[in-house]
């Protein structure tokens, strides 16, 4: 049975994650790793994410160091799987994104696909998004496609939100071609604050959120932006959403205090998916969550609460962990760029049609 492995590095820049998966007909995961990203190394992929000086020669740099990582990460992954290199057909690597800026008709993710492919001796697949964007697509979010194939039901309507970074959502409506967005800030801006405020990398289980209370001001303010009145196709990244974003909203609500400010910052993650959700696809009956959204406690009650007519759980319940998901979904989309698979969805991404993503590096 064909193998391969995905490896899937977020916008949170935490680490990376690695899926062994197997394929035929259903896509069946066999092994996990995960990889911490080291402290300089996500620093040095952050600064890339604004412009600044000599940035080629700093991006150069940083992917070949990106590659490294994952080359260990697969070695690990392998080892513990007991699996030979020469079983793995290909690579699915999503590469680290550094840019995405869809409406200027760029993306950017660097991960070295030739270093990748020297230090496994396999086969690399990347590049993803960039065929779909030449074809007037976004270029993301292409996790769709997989959700459709892994979690798609005859009878029930579904969504699947993934709570990265960032948060998408794919809509799976029986009979009804499979939809999907960008829906807002995820982690993001509630991973900046308290490394800001506290520093801590994130907010465990929305302990710090929960201590707060929302400001009604600030949050209006916050889901004034333009970006939460646009329907779909849509995308977006680092690039809108950031600290200097929520600081200049804070201008006129500078007397709030931090954790008033996190518990805001959790309502718009919240309330911009559910709103977004609920616009889109009114009759959902269930919300399968994954990415490490779906740990946060305070932050599912939250959308369940929103939710009240849908089933709010973590995939877990449906028999993948959420922290694999878009690995798998990679090391998917690998086989069907190997197999000459369209495996973009222009209802989610405005292309032009259907399009074969990826480029192939051989080993």
């Amino acid at each position: 049975m064909p193998l391969y492995i995905g490896v899937m590095s977020g916008t949170s820049l935490d680490g990376l994650d690695f899926a062994l998966i197997e394929h035929h007909e259903r896509t069946t995961l066999l092994e996990t790793h995960y990889e911490p990203m080291p402290a300089q190394l996500r620093k040095d992929l952050l600064d890339l994410c604004s412009s600044g000086p000599d940035e080629l020669a700093r991006a150069a740099i940083a992917e070949q160091a990106w590659a490294e990582l994952a080359s260990s990460g697969i070695h690990k992954l392998l080892s513990k799987a007991h699996c030979e290199t020469a079983a793995i057909r290909a690579i699915g690597s999503h590469g680290q994104t550094v840019r995405h800026e869809p409406q200027r008709g760029f993306t950017i993710q660097i991960g070295h696909p030739s270093l990748l492919a020297e230090l496994t001796n396999i086969s690399v697949v990347t590049d993803f998004r960039r065929r779909d964007m030449a074809a007037g697509g976004q270029g993301a979010p292409l996790v769709p496609a997989f959700h459709e194939a892994v979690f798609s039901d005859a009878t029930r309507a579904r969504a699947v939100l993934n709570i990265g970074g960032f948060s998408n959502v794919s809509l799976l409506q029986p009979g009804i071609t499979t939809q999907g967005f960008d829906c807002g800030p995820g982690n993001v801006l509630l991973d900046a604050w308290i490394q800001r405020h506290q520093g801590k990398p994130y907010d465990s289980d929305g302990h710090w959120a929960s201590s707060g209370q929302v400001d009604g001001r600030l949050l209006a303010q916050l889901l004034s932006d333009r970006f939460f009145a646009t329907q779909g196709p849509k995308s977006t990244g680092r690039e809108l959403f950031n600290l200097p974003w929520l600081d200049a909203h804070l201008t006129s609500c500078h007397d709030i205090a931090p954790e008033d400010v996190q518990a805001t910052l959790l309502e718009l993650t919240a309330r911009s998916i559910c709103e977004s959700l609920l616009a889109a696809q009114p009759g959902t009956q269930d919300v399968l969550v994954c990415g490490g959204g779906a740990h946060n406690s305070a932050l599912m009650k939250r959308l369940q609460t929103l939710l009240p007519a849908c089933h709010v759980r973590s995939t877990s319940d449906f028999g993948i962990e959420p922290d694999w998901i878009e690995a798998m979904a990679f090391g998917w989309l690998a086989h069907c760029c190997i197999e000459g698979t369209a495996a973009n969805r222009p209802s989610v991404t405005g292309a032009r049609g259907p399009r074969v993503l990826g480029a192939i590096y051989p080993a």
